[in-house]
């Protein structure tokens, strides 16, 4: 069945967004390269993105609504369906899932009874797994409303989604202190965060992520030689310059492969055909 088309705003909200919807428009040569910062504002009105909200940008943007319908429903940052008042994503990518994301994702699933995607009765947390929350260095990393909660366990995943229910305060790892998805839609489509400190709080990265730039500046620490787990060696490390036959970590011991280990040949054990 054909759908009929969308309700418009209340007249008060319409003149509301029209007014940020110029603001937004003059920043952009070509008025089209406002639809993403557009349809966080659409979302900021209602937490998701609706169809009212497709209909007025196509309507300031002079496009068609399957024009933004196709924006909107190839980004996942957009919801298509009311979504609560923060947004809780576990990030379950290869190395988060291995340090604990798989687990962590599993255990919050059962502790707030909903699936990936789904909101809590009380509407307050939306759970979904996310594929890489771009802080491999501090996994298992949580995210809610995009704001870093790092090296997490299934303890704390539970403990921190409890604080979110109850209206507590909860504190990110790094970053600005959390605000509602609606208010984090809003900064995302470009206007500013006017909490006090909220901004001066976003800080930079942290200390695991500069590792790489302060060797890259010559900034290096003496090496410290880890005996590889389950060695047996009750030495206490020395700081000094490795040897070959040594390592930095416990995770560079060497290990069985195909190529140190012939009993474990690669390739397949079968011939083609066979």
């Amino acid at each position: 069945m054909p759908q009929l088309p969308a309700p418009d705003y209340p007249d008060d909200v319409r003149a509301r967004l029209e007014t940020d919807a110029r603001e937004i428009i003059a920043r952009y040569p070509d008025s089209r390269s406002a639809l993403l910062p557009l349809l966080h504002l659409v979302q900021s009105e209602e937490g998701h993105v609706t169809r009212t909200g497709q209909r007025f940008c196509a309507e300031v943007l002079g496009l068609t609504t399957a024009e933004v319908t196709a924006v909107a429903t190839f980004y996942s940052m957009y919801r298509r369906k009311p979504s609560g008042d923060y947004q809780v994503g576990v990030c379950t990518n290869t190395l988060c899932a291995v340090m604990g994301g798989d687990a962590i994702f599993e255990a919050l699933q059962d502790h707030l009874g909903v699936g990936n995607g789904e909101t809590t009765g009380d509407g307050k947390v939306t759970l979904e797994h996310i594929e890489c929350n771009a802080a491999c260095d501090f996994a298992p990393v949580v995210m809610v409303n995009w704001e870093f909660f790092d090296n997490q366990t299934v303890a704390s995943a539970k403990r921190l989604v409890d604080d979110l229910r109850a209206g507590a305060q909860v504190d990110p790892t790094r970053g600005a202190p959390l605000c509602t998805f609606k208010d984090t839609a809003r900064i995302l489509a470009g206007f500013p965060d006017e909490r006090a400190g909220a901004v001066e709080a976003s800080g930079g990265a942290g200390p695991a992520s500069l590792i790489g730039l302060r060797l890259a500046k010559g900034e290096t620490s003496p090496a410290r030689v880890v005996h590889p787990r389950g060695s047996g060696s009750d030495r206490d490390p020395q700081t000094h310059e490795p040897s070959p036959s040594e390592h930095l970590s416990s995770h560079d011991a060497p290990q069985d492969t195909s190529a140190s280990d012939p009993s474990h040949p690669a390739g397949p054990v079968a011939e083609e055909g066979e």
